[in-house]
């Protein structure tokens, strides 16, 4: 919880600086920058509007998707099964770039949040084989399924970097961000069938295990299109 309120307290004081100092660049200058950007990094794909409000202060809106699926990517020693995995990322964020340095344009710190509506991790392993239990033999329908789901949905605050200009002083450019979210606490659900129907008693010690997997990574790069 404290490393929470450090991390909150230093984006709140981030915006704040950021909002000062637009202020007092729209008394000089008013700007109109505005480009899209597409997005490809390790929140997905998607793609954002960028603002410029003042000469060293924009604003980003937009959207992230990763949709992966895969199948058998891992094996579990004398126990015959297949697996599959799935990951579901998707997030609408707004971030604030400020340059903090004029003589470094290319320089931006990058703060912000993400709602992640939808933030899921999924592994199902299905029996295959036949089992010898005792005086039993145990088919796979026996067994029956299991399922494992986590999921961190909620709002997700960002702090980070960015290398080169948001956007583009002519019609395209290319740049990077670098940071990371902090995401809240996951839950997980274990759902079994037939004789794994039990499993989901290992619920608790699941979330104890993972209640520190809260951050996440972000290495990004960005496609700018300026429109006006």
């Amino acid at each position: 919880m404290s490393k929470l309120i450090l991390f909150l307290s230093a984006l709140l004081l981030f915006v704040f600086t950021g909002l000062s100092y637009s202020h007092a660049q729209v008394m000089n200058e008013r700007h109109s920058n505005v480009a899209f950007q597409l997005t490809a990094g390790t929140q997905g794909v998607g793609g954002d509007f960028h603002f410029g409000v003042a000469k060293q202060l924009s604003l980003r809106a937009g959207a992230a998707f990763i949709p992966v699926k895969a199948n058998n990517v891992f094996t579990i020693a004398g126990f015959q099964s297949t697996n599959n995995v799935s990951v579901k990322f998707s997030n609408i964020h707004l971030m604030a770039d400020l340059i903090p340095f004029a003589n470094a344009q290319g320089f931006r710190l990058v703060a912000g949040a993400g709602y992640l509506y939808k933030a899921t991790g999924g592994l199902e392993v299905i029996p295959t084989g036949t089992y010898n239990v005792g005086n039993y033999n145990l088919t796979a329908a026996d067994l029956g399924r299991l399922n494992i789901d986590v999921s961190w949905k909620g709002v997700a605050p960002y702090l980070g970097i960015g290398l080169f200009k948001g956007i583009p002083k002519r019609r395209f450019n290319v740049n990077f961000d670098f940071g990371t979210y902090y995401l809240s606490q996951p839950r997980t659900r274990v759902i079994g069938t037939e004789m794994l129907a039990d499993n989901y008693k290992l619920e608790p010690q699941f979330n104890s295990n993972l209640k520190n997997y809260r951050w996440m990574p972000v290495m990004q790069m960005n496609f700018n299109f300026r429109i006006r």
